[in-house]
């Protein structure tokens, strides 16, 4: 072999290895990119959340109307006003009942005048019924003239008794027509403010007859206290029990939390069509100065505080496969290391970890990404190789 057929072969073998050399590099498998978090110390509660938005409402709400048809004479409120129990909300017209109590009244006036001036001559008359019997006894009347006289004081008396009972009839009707009078009034139950009106001055308003529902007239709301209803899934139910600790968000304060506890648990599970079994459960504010700013109305939800563990180790939830398995990533050897752990109590953000797992490791919480494997390469968040 010649120096220059040697030299050709060098050339062609290193060419080859450099073939393969950058093949092997170019198909190689790349380095996993992750996201790696520590397991670390902290808090981890258990919670029940509910299935579907609850509602904040008010421990006391009215539907309100007259108890009469007729149109509305008197209306000095307006929506958003502040009211007072016994407060007159709407007064309809009901001047013909004003007279007739004013009627009924002087008729009872006149029954009681009438039933004392028929009692002072019973009175007389029984006086002198008395006397002219003891003057009977000395021989002084005749016994025809002292049985007139006693006969006269009975029939005095039974018409003080009819006159009394015609008095007492006339004060009854004057509460009849006082009755018939509140009926046409509609009155503030309770402390609150005015959520809706409906009909406005010298409109008809009428009453809703049974079995057929008509809008109020006034909407009255209590907004002194305020309580939260939340559907629970009928599986998670049985571990809430009342005075539980709850913590209660609502979109209309963003990510701020209130305080509350468990006040009632429905008695039965709701069974709506095409939704999944719950059962209601009541949540009050632990805080009175956190309804100041609440509307009935909105949308809530809740968290059932069912356990609590302080200071124990913890992963994030997303990062557990099945409840046992999780992907450990190794800084020294930038290896992945699928492990098998035991977990405790856990929630949406985080995982109680019994066994498995020691505080500072690093596990993976990017599950979906591709080539996530027991062995494989990773380039973790940090930006390490």
């Amino acid at each position: 072999m010649t120096r220059q057929t040697f030299f050709r072969w060098i050339i062609a073998i290193l060419l080859i290895a450099a073939i393969g050399i950058f093949i092997w590099f170019q198909t190689r498998p790349k380095p996993v990119k992750v996201v790696v978090k520590p397991v670390e110390r902290g808090l981890v509660e258990k919670v029940v959340a509910n299935t579907r938005a609850g509602t904040v409402k008010a421990f006391r709400r009215a539907n309100l109307s007259p108890s009469l048809g007729g149109q509305i004479a008197v209306l000095d409120i307006k929506e958003g006003d502040k009211v007072k129990a016994g407060q007159l909300l709407i007064d309809l017209w009901n001047k013909d009942l004003v007279a007739e109590v004013a009627l009924s009244k002087s008729e009872a006036e006149a029954a009681k005048a009438q039933a004392k001036a028929t009692c002072l001559q019973a009175e007389i008359a029984g006086r002198e019924a008395d006397r002219l019997v003891k003057l009977l006894k000395t021989g002084a009347v005749s016994e025809e003239e002292t049985d007139r006289a006693v006969t006269e004081a009975n029939v005095r008396k039974a018409e003080c008794e009819a006159a009394v009972a015609s008095d007492k009839m006339s004060l009854s009707r004057v509460g009849v027509v006082k009755a018939n009078l509140e009926r046409t009034r509609l009155i503030a139950p309770f402390d609150g403010v005015i959520a809706e009106i409906t009909g406005e001055l010298n409109e008809y308003v009428t009453p809703s007859p049974p079995g057929i529902a008509t809008p109020p007239a006034v909407v009255l709301i209590d907004d002194s206290c305020f309580y939260v209803v939340a559907p629970i899934d009928e599986v998670d139910a049985p571990e809430i029990a009342l005075g539980m600790p709850v913590r209660v968000r609502m979109d209309a304060f963003g990510d701020r939390s209130f305080e509350g506890k468990v006040r009632r648990i429905a008695a039965y599970v709701l069974d709506l069509e095409k939704q999944a079994r719950t059962v209601d459960v009541e949540v009050e504010f632990i805080n009175q100065k956190d309804i100041k700013h609440l509307l009935a109305g909105y949308s809530a939800d809740i968290e059932v505080i069912l356990d609590v563990h302080k200071d124990t180790l913890r992963i994030p939830t997303y990062a557990v496969l099945d409840n046992k398995r999780v992907f450990v990533y190794h800084l020294d050897s930038r290896q992945i290391e699928e492990r098998t752990i035991k977990t405790g109590i856990s929630n949406w953000d985080y995982t109680e970890v019994i066994t498995g797992l020691e505080a500072g490791e690093l596990v993976i919480t990017t599950l979906d990404r591709e080539g996530i494997k027991d062995g494989a390469k990773a380039i973790t968040n940090n930006g390490e190789k």
